[in-house]
């Protein structure tokens, strides 16, 4: 398998018993959002919803939902989703990867916006995307590791 390549496992959304975990993304466009995880990191489209329904993405081994923002609702009453200040994160996504500048040169011909070019830094070589709706994701790579 090409060390770029994200594999896709088997986990199912929902599960037939124990526990799947998905990220939420609120995101201003659900299939705009979609598609751009679809065409830069090879993510599988479950569904794009209907206008009333999240869309569902398989991302290497975990689940995506992505939903439009709203206001407050009986189960959260206080709460409302919006997508992000690009400038003020509190939660992202973090690749881990075996080849950080392979990633980086991929990704980056698919339509990626790196932040800046892989810069190594505390035992790793890290860079940061910027999503369609402000959302950073970190790409990492180890360089002190060792295995075994």
């Amino acid at each position: 398998m090409n060390s770029v390549q994200i594999e896709q496992n088997s986990y199912e959304m929902p599960p037939r018993e124990g526990i799947s975990i998905a990220h939420f993304l609120t995101v201003a466009d659900i299939e705009r959002s979609a598609r751009y995880y679809e065409k830069v990191f090879g993510a599988r489209i479950l569904s794009l919803g209907d206008g009333n329904a999240p869309g569902y993405l398989q991302l290497a081994n975990i689940w995506m939902i992505l939903n439009v923002g709203g206001g407050p609702t009986p189960d959260k009453p206080t709460v409302t989703l919006s997508v992000p200040d690009p400038n003020h994160i509190n939660s992202f996504l973090n690749f881990r990867v075996a080849d950080i500048q392979a990633c980086y040169e991929l990704w980056k011909s698919r339509g990626a916006e790196f932040i800046s070019e892989p810069i190594p830094k505390y035992g790793e070589t890290r860079c940061y995307i910027r999503d369609p709706d402000g959302y950073i994701i970190e790409v990492g790579q180890s360089t002190e590791l060792v295995y075994g």
